[in-house]
C-alpha cells in the first residue's frame, strides 16, 4: 500500500497480529480486545472485516485454510504473505520515525474558544482537567496491575505513551485555567475577552 493510503491504524493492527501467526477473524478482534489494542486503534466488526477484503484485494494477507467446527460457521484463516510483511514493518517503522501532525477534536475546539464567555470557557477547561485527572489516575492503576501480573512494559509502552500525553495537557491546562482566572488572555493586547454572551 502507498504510504498515502495508510490511513487506516485497524489495517496496521491486523498485519501486527497476522505476522505473530495465521488467525481468523473473530479471532484477530478477541486479541485485539484482550491485548488493550482496541484502547489505541478504534475496532467494530464491520470495519475489522472491512480492512481484512481490502488487505486481501491488495495481495497484504491470503487465505491459508477454512475450518468447521461443530455448529459455527466456516472460518477462514489468514496470514501475511510476503508483501504483507514487507508492508507491515515499513508502516511500523515509518509510525515510529516520522512525526505528523495529528487533528485532535480538542484542538479544533479550543481553535473556537473565543467564542465561548471567559466564565464558560474557565468552567469547561476546570471540568477537563477534572476527567483528565480521573483518567490520569485510571490509567496509571491499569498500568500498575498489568506490570504487576507479570506482563513486560514493552507490551504497555503506548498506554505510557497515552499516561505521559494526559498529563502535559493536564498541566497545561492548569496554566490556561490560571491565564484565564487572571485575564491574561484576551484577543489583542487592547481588548476584553467579552464579545460573547
Amino acid at each position: 500500500m502507498p504510504k498515502s493510503k495508510r490511513s487506516n491504524l485497524l489495517a496496521l493492527a491486523v498485519l501486527s497480529l497476522l505476522n505473530e501467526s495465521p488467525m481468523h477473524p473473530y479471532e484477530i478482534g478477541v486479541t485485539m480486545k484482550k491485548r488493550g489494542i482496541s484502547d489505541t486503534i478504534k475496532l467494530n466488526t464491520g470495519s475489522l472485516y472491512a480492512v481484512i477484503d481490502h488487505l486481501l484485494k491488495n495481495k497484504m494477507i491470503r487465505a491459508k485454510e477454512t475450518l468447521k467446527e461443530g455448529k459455527h460457521p466456516a472460518r477462514t484463516i489468514y496470514e501475511l504473505t510476503p508483501a504483507g510483511y514487507d508492508e507491515f514493518f515499513d508502516w511500523l517503522r515509518y509510525l515510529v520515525q516520522k512525526p505528523v501532525k495529528e487533528y485532535t477534536q480538542f484542538a479544533a475546539g479550543l481553535a473556537f474558544l473565543a467564542h465561548l464567555s471567559p466564565h464558560e470557557a474557565y468552567e469547561l477547561l476546570r471540568k477537563r482537567k477534572s476527567n483528565l485527572a480521573e483518567q490520569i489516575k485510571t490509567i496509571r492503576s491499569s498500568i500498575d496491575i498489568t506490570q504487576q501480573s507479570g506482563v513486560s512494559r514493552l507490551f504497555i509502552i503506548e498506554t505510557e505513551y497515552e499516561l505521559a500525553l494526559l498529563e502535559a495537557e493536564k498541566i497545561w491546562l492548569e496554566q490556561i485555567i490560571r491565564d484565564i482566572s487572571e485575564g491574561l488572555l484576551t484577543i489583542r493586547k487592547s481588548d476584553e475577552w467579552k464579545w460573547s454572551k
